[in-house]
């Protein structure tokens, strides 16, 4: 496949690859394994996309699932790379380990990823129209149950979707604004990819959107006085004497395309970087800023409102040049236009 040219097969599922949203759309196949007696099973593929449970399902009473986020991205020669996967499968166990559920092992994860693109070939958008095949793994606890306890049953399962940006307008600077809930307590899920932290988001998501904003920022559970999130990605922060700054904290999800920012940041950019507090009222320091994750990539930030302050970074219209260069960074090692560090890149045989 060349720059932009597309497969009969693609060609048939008519879809404008340059205008996707983020949003579901059925493709082929799907991976399930299922735990059971204290083992998983083989796993399949499988062109069913429901989900059999039991009433009792833990999952359904008491939120004993973890799901991961990654992307598929086709290259101008027309293979198809995966960013990190192993990334996300050790993430996945952390998960797991935080909610008493069984470890799916980071191999067999990365191998089942790389089953479920091979599958949805066709649905992986051609190179150069910005979007990518997004995948989703998760696992939950189902079986019958009722008491508060661990599943006695597992499933675990990776679907996949063509998605555009998950933000309006991709790198495009939009505005968010802090708000009074708590995304996490101090010592409970934060640094987990679970359910529960994605449901209590919604109600003060909406609230930011009513409001004309992007999404809401999440300042620290135990001070209110720093950021912690901003709506489901991290934040980080370039300072006017160009360093990149991003919040650290034991309950923050820890982004894998955060950690890869600070590394190009870095060894690429050859700037200082730092894991540290971003105090709300000390933002006159950050020249720019922006929330980054598999989903949004890199969302420029262009002003946060605080109470009754609104503040601009950069600029509300135009991405700092800091910003810039880490997406282009970012972007060119996933869709193989650059080199990538070693390990970063998985290739889909």
């Amino acid at each position: 496949m060349t720059e932009m040219t597309q497969t009969e097969e693609q060609k048939a599922l008519n879809i404008d690859w340059e205008n996707l949203g983020f949003t579901y759309i059925k493709t082929d196949y799907r991976f399930i394994s299922y735990w059971k007696d204290g083992k998983w099973d083989d796993g399949e593929m499988t062109t069913d996309n429901k989900v059999h449970i039991s009433e009792g399902s833990p999952v359904l009473h008491y939120g004993q699932s973890c799901f991961e986020g990654m992307k598929a991205y086709r290259t101008k020669d027309g293979s198809i790379n995966l960013f990190r996967p192993d990334e996300n499968a050790k993430r996945m166990i952390n998960s797991c380990q935080r909610l008493l559920m069984p470890e799916y092992p980071v191999e067999k994860f990365v191998e089942a990823a790389k089953a479920v693109v091979k599958a949805n070939e066709k649905w992986v958008p051609p190179y150069n129209t910005g979007s990518t095949l997004y995948l989703r793994p998760y696992l939950m606890g189902v079986g019958d149950n009722i008491g508060v306890s661990p599943a006695t049953e597992y499933i675990f399962s990776i679907f996949a979707m063509p998605v555009g940006p998950y933000f309006k307008g991709g790198l495009t600077p939009t505005n968010f604004i802090v708000s009074d809930y708590d995304r996490a307590a101090p010592h409970g899920t934060g640094a987990a990819k679970v359910g529960g932290n994605y449901a209590s988001s919604l109600l003060p998501g909406k609230e930011a959107h009513d409001r004309n904003f992007s999404d809401c920022i999440y300042l620290d559970p135990a001070t209110h006085t720093k950021i912690e999130e901003v709506g489901s990605a991290n934040f980080f922060g370039i300072t006017k004497d160009n360093r990149f700054v991003t919040p650290k904290s034991p309950s923050i999800l820890p982004s894998i395309t955060k950690y890869s920012l600070l590394y190009l940041a870095q060894h690429h950019l050859g700037m200082e970087v730092e894991e540290g507090d971003v105090f709300i009222d000390k933002l006159d320091g950050f020249s720019e800023a922006g929330a980054c994750g598999t989903a949004a990539v890199i969302s420029p930030i262009g002003g946060i409102q605080y109470g009754d302050n609104f503040h601009v970074f950069n600029s509300e219209t135009e991405v700092g040049p800091v910003t810039r260069k880490l997406y282009e960074e970012l972007t060119g090692i996933q869709f193989g236009d650059l080199e990538a560090p070693e390990g970063w890149i998985v290739k889909v045989d």
